[in-house]
């Protein structure tokens, strides 16, 4: 049963139900009826009924796909490229599809980062025990001895991990401008050591025993029947409320419990040793993330945001928060932003690099000749 079938059979239904208000009392029974009829209809059951079963390959080669010699994805037989919408009207399916290949494409670029980038994986916490959940990192082998720079990268939020910039370009354009792996190698060939972090792989989920969903759903202290009533309602409202974006961006199948992997905070540590942040057009927000007087002071002195512009690449860009110098990443597509910003993001690392070690040189100067003079 196609989707569009579905809309037009609960759209009859609403139709009939607006045509029966504007009638006497015997209309609004039936509408009363109608109500009650498509409040046991259960749409996410009623989608899923004449659906493919949600079983896809687990390898490139299993979808008939490959990266050609440009890194861009071509299907192995026609050469053309990526294909959402595989089967027609069959929305769900073709977002379970493509979520299926993006979990291949995440572990194909954590092998590149270790075969083509020469990055080692380091399992964190380093002193977890067995039981304790775990993620990963990405480090060169001289990433915690370089004595000159080490640069950092973080990736944004959402699916991407470790070495992405953004699944999307991944699939529908090519390897340098989805991943980091450009910013990897510029960085060791200019005498960096690198890290890559892995910021949303900070939890890992497991499925719900029916103890814990029960506790979960029994955790309130109101009479019983008040919470039976209410959560009926809620359930019915979320229902309707969520019919359309359950289809369009299908929803877990089960229910899951996050358990949390051991994190730190060390902002003297990071205002000391850090000498520049390249943000490509961060949606962070100092107010609502409550950053103090001295963090903004630092990042105004110490940060640059590559935002998403028409204006040509590094045009100073007005901004109402007062956190750090905002200028064009010369791409109005955000997830571009860190492609279409990588020179600039080179450049203003070395300045900022050259500016450090330049005060640095200078101080003793300083030093030395306010000691000759108090001599005198």
């Amino acid at each position: 049963m196609s989707f569009s079938f579905i809309t037009l059979i609960l759209l009859t239904i609403w139709i009939k139900m607006a045509q029966l208000q504007q009638g006497g009392p015997d209309e609004k029974e039936k509408t009363t009826a109608l109500k009650d009829l498509l409040s046991r209809i259960d749409l996410d059951e009623l989608m899923k009924k004449d659906e493919p079963p949600l079983e896809f390959p687990d390898t490139l080669e299993g979808f008939e796909y490959a990266f050609n010699e440009k890194g861009q994805l071509r299907h192995i037989k026609t050469g053309e490229p990526f294909v959402f919408n595989y089967r027609e009207d069959l929305h769900r399916w073709n977002q379970k599809r493509y979520e299926a290949l993006g979990e291949i494409i995440t572990k194909y670029v954590y092998e590149l980062l270790e075969k083509e980038c020469h990055l080692k994986k380091v399992t964190l916490p380093v002193d977890a025990t067995e039981s304790e959940p775990k993620s990963f990192i990405f480090m060169s082998e001289d990433a915690l001895t370089n004595p000159d720079k080490l640069m950092v990268l973080i990736h944004g939020s959402g699916v991407v991990r470790a070495g992405q910039w953004a699944r999307r370009l991944i699939i529908n354009e090519d390897l340098d401008s989805g991943t980091q792996i450009p910013y990897i190698k510029r960085a060791i060939e200019e005498g960096y050591g690198v890290i890559v972090l892995n910021p949303n792989e900070n939890y890992i989920e497991v499925e719900k025993t029916k103890a814990q969903v029960q506790l979960s759903s029994d955790s309130s202290d109101e009479p019983a029947e008040k919470r039976e009533r209410k959560d009926k309602i809620q359930k019915e409202t979320k229902k309707r409320r969520d019919f359309y974006e359950k289809y369009r961006n299908p929803q877990k199948e089960k229910e899951t419990l996050q358990l949390y992997i051991r994190m730190i905070q060390r902002e003297a540590d990071v205002k000391n040793k850090v000498t520049a942040v390249a943000l490509t057009d961060s949606v962070h927000n100092v107010w609502h993330q409550e950053a103090g007087k001295t963090i903004r002071e630092w990042m105004r002195e110490n940060c640059c945001n590559w935002v998403s512009s028409s204006e040509p690449l590094d045009t100073s860009v007005e901004s109402m928060l007062p956190d750090c110098p905002r200028v064009s990443a010369g791409t109005e597509r955000h997830e571009l932003t860190s492609w279409k910003s990588f020179p600039s993001v080179f450049k203003f690392f070395s300045e900022a690099s050259e500016a450090k070690n330049s005060s640095v040189k200078l101080a003793p100067t300083r030093r030395s000749n306010r000691i000759k003079y108090e001599e005198l």
